[in-house]
């Protein structure tokens, strides 16, 4: 016998997959014809919703999931617990779901529509730009913290960031100012979206400012992660050795880079000066103190809060706020 799911019941009432969710959890907002139609389907499917969502909150209120995408990954951890802090005088309950950054957001998203029976997203160092058709199939309220949205044409879904092109830029531009033109970048696959190929992008900027032309060999490919950027770094170096600066997409990245760079003899930044990205609190501690662009961490969690929640509870159009971030120069740039 077929497994239905949200979807599947939205599609056969001709209804979003939010009406089913909110038939689901007995919500008012729902007229009497369009509930007796969405249950009229799930009974003619055998569909019974998942009981777990039952112990997260008895109330007729929205559940909101956030998904971290990068557990490893210390910025958005932090941003995570910010964001919960800004819930706490929320009509609506929260959740939060961890995963790999290689793991496929928008299938845990589907997972607990069905499990949970949410009613919005907040997505957590996402990128969007990926999975357009299965983003589009969520048809709920959404944010997406850290990547503007705007670009996706999504009706439904909303986002929260800093302009990541034009702070990369002003970053590349520092490290070009100073006399370094062999710089290395450390980033994910080209080819994905959103934040990171804005500053990808936001590099090759400035280097078309200084009237050169960055290096694409240059390019280096690496997990977020200590261990991912220390490898990747040591077997850059042992290739590329004149490098002289690392512009990182990342603090965690450009750490790894720093400690793979000290063990090969290596010295930073009378060797290579190395730039981070996030403002991690671990960065303005570590040895040497990490140049960074700062993200505002309590603004974007709190304006992520209030967009969603003027979604949920006013049916307010989606918002594409853009805050402002900070270059921090310390001890890793010479």
């Amino acid at each position: 016998m077929k497994i239905y799911t949200i979807k599947d019941i939205a599609q056969k009432a001709g209804v979003s997959v939010t009406t089913v969710s909110r038939v689901l959890n007995h919500r008012p907002d729902v007229n009497q014809a369009t509930r007796e139609k969405v249950e009229q389907v799930m009974a003619a499917c055998h569909f019974v919703g998942n009981a777990n969502a039952r112990g997260l909150k008895q109330t007729d209120g929205d559940l909101v999931a956030i998904i971290i995408r990068g557990h490893q990954n210390p910025f958005l951890n932090a941003l995570a617990e910010a964001i919960l802090q800004h819930t706490k005088d929320c009509k609506a309950a929260f959740l939060t779901e961890y995963i790999d950054e290689k793991a496929d957001e928008f299938q845990t998203a589907l997972r607990l529509l069905h499990e949970k029976r949410v009613t919005g997203f907040i997505f957590v160092g996402s990128r969007p730009d990926e999975r357009i058709q299965a983003i589009s199939s969520l048809e709920m309220p959404m944010v997406f913290t850290t990547v503007n949205a705007a670009r996706t044409n999504l009706t439904h879904a909303a986002s929260v960031s800093i302009d990541d092109r034009a702070m990369a830029r002003e970053a590349a531009g520092v490290l070009l100012s100073r006399g370094h033109s062999k710089i290395a970048v450390f980033g994910a696959s080209r080819a994905d979206g959103d934040s990171l190929s804005q500053r990808y992008k936001g590099v090759k900027d400035a280097f078309h400012d200084a009237g050169l032309t960055f290096d694409e060999s240059r390019y280096v490919e690496t997990r977020f992660s200590l261990k991912g950027a220390y490898d990747c770094a040591r077997e850059f170096f042992a290739a590329k050795p004149d490098t002289t600066a690392v512009f990182t997409m990342s603090d965690i990245v450009a750490m790894g880079v720093i400690r793979a760079l000290q063990d090969m003899g290596k010295h930073v930044p009378d060797d290579v000066s190395v730039f981070g990205f996030d403002g991690t609190e671990t960065g303005k501690y570590f040895i040497p103190r990490l140049s960074t662009v700062e993200q505002p961490v309590a603004e974007l969690a709190e304006q992520s809060v209030l967009v969603l929640t003027d979604m949920l509870e006013h049916q307010a159009s989606p918002r594409h706020v853009v805050v402002e971030a900070t270059l921090r120069l310390r001890e890793s740039v010479r």
